[in-house]
């Protein structure tokens, strides 16, 4: 059995700064509505409100579904225009995380980063929507294969090697919206099964070795500590930070006085733990899957538990967490499945979708669902299509995206 190893520093470079909240102006319109002959230049606009150099800001969010073929090729498909255009390649990835304008596509020994040149910027009571040119930023290297954590906090990498022990690495957010690639820290931690979840001002490091999480700043030194056993799935929310534990949650909130951790254990008699979570980004309450036909939600607001049955095997599931408290779950035979988050009570269900691409071992652990406020995505390889789908109509499939390519991995881009 592994004993808790000491955090050793291997590299630093310069720590992420925070980035400043804007202040809304009375001239704020809750589509951010640019001036006209600055968009038209491309020029960044306001005091901040998440531009950078050489963006343009726009009236409406520029979402896209970004995908990653077999042999590498990124693919990057409008949902306004349904025009899809080739950004780049990279080298074929195995797992592909993201928090709405990045893409982290891994693989062993590497990280590939992708600039989909598409994002929001959250101004707190409204938003600005902004576009610039997509690119290939490059690679974050380490010994061993990575496990990506990503939002909008920052991006933390730990790289698993059972011979060499592992490495974690936290990136300055910052730096990469700029185009740069600069690692925070980077950390030796003899901790198989580990990742980094950043938090603002720093990270978490849950040590599967140990069975605790590791609270750290920005330059990697150690700050608490708190027990969780059997670390596995993260998520960021609009309350704070989620780490699943054997035994419940650690949920991370931060505000102007620093972090505090608290525990959300499960409520007794329920079915087995959540193994990861999803949801429509930013939304406080989350889906757990089981790996069996239950799901967990968990609410972060409420710090509750609440377990449901979707009557058959589910893959995947993810909480809309709309007016309805939707939430859609893909079934082990290619299916998708509604569900009332506020009942449990199944609302519709969908002929099966992607059935030939789950059928395949290599292909399936891509399969994905993706919820934004209107609607969900699905991702089929094998049938080399992108379907987009209406919750709130019985599941209804509203657009199926033909592909020339295997979207083996994919997320939504611009939100």
């Amino acid at each position: 059995m592994r004993t808790r190893a000491p955090l050793s520093l291997i590299a630093l470079t310069a720590g992420a700064a925070l980035l400043a909240g804007c202040q809304a102006t009375p001239s704020d319109s809750a589509a951010g509505t640019p001036d006209a002959d600055a968009t038209a230049r491309g020029e960044a606009l306001g005091d901040g409100h998440g531009a950078i150099a050489g963006a343009r800001e726009l009236a409406e969010p520029a979402l896209h579904l970004t995908s990653i073929g077999t042999d590498g090729a990124v693919h990057h498909l409008d949902l306004i225009d349904e025009q899809s255009e080739v950004l780049g390649d990279v080298a074929a990835a195995d797992t592909l995380d993201s928090e709405g304008r990045f893409l982290f596509a891994g693989r062993d020994g590497e990280v590939s980063i992708i600039d989909s040149g598409v994002w929001t910027w959250n101004h707190i009571d409204h938003f600005h929507y902004y576009e610039a040119p997509a690119r290939i930023l490059g690679e974050v290297t380490g010994s061993g294969t990575p496990r990506t954590v990503a939002s909008d906090l920052g991006v933390g990498v730990f790289f698993d090697d059972d011979d060499r022990g592992g490495e974690a690495v936290l990136l300055d957010f910052d730096a990469l919206k700029e185009g740069d690639i600069v690692e925070s820290f980077r950390l030796a931690l003899d901790a198989p099964g580990s990742f980094v979840v950043p938090i603002p001002a720093g990270a978490l490091i849950a040590d599967a070795a140990s069975g605790e999480i590791r609270r750290v700043d920005v330059s990697g030194s150690e700050l608490d500590t708190t027990p969780c056993i059997e670390p596995a799935g993260s998520i960021a929310t609009n309350v704070g930070v989620v780490i699943g534990c054997a035994d419940g949650a650690v949920l991370a909130v931060s505000d102007a006085a620093g972090t505090t951790l608290e525990r959300i254990p499960y409520p007794e008699g329920g079915p087995s733990r959540a193994l990861s979570f999803a949801n429509r980004e930013g939304r406080p309450t989350v889906a757990g899957r089981t790996g069996s036909s239950a799901f967990w939600l968990l609410d972060t607001r409420e710090r509750s538990w609440t377990a449901y049955d979707a009557g058959e095997p589910i893959v995947r599931v993810t909480a809309v967490d709309d007016a309805d408290e939707t939430v859609v779950a893909l079934a082990a035979d290619g299916s998708v499945i509604v569900i009332s988050g506020a009942t449990g009570e199944r609302l519709a269900r969908t002929q099966p979708l992607v059935a030939a691409s789950l059928a395949d071992p290599v292909l399936a652990p891509g399969v994905d669902l993706v919820a934004d406020q209107r609607r969900t995505y699905l991702n089929g390889p094998r049938e080399h299509a992108l379907f987009e789908l209406d919750p709130a109509d019985g599941g209804r499939v509203a657009r199926t995206f033909p592909t020339d390519h295997a979207p083996a991995l994919f997320t939504e881009t611009g939100r």
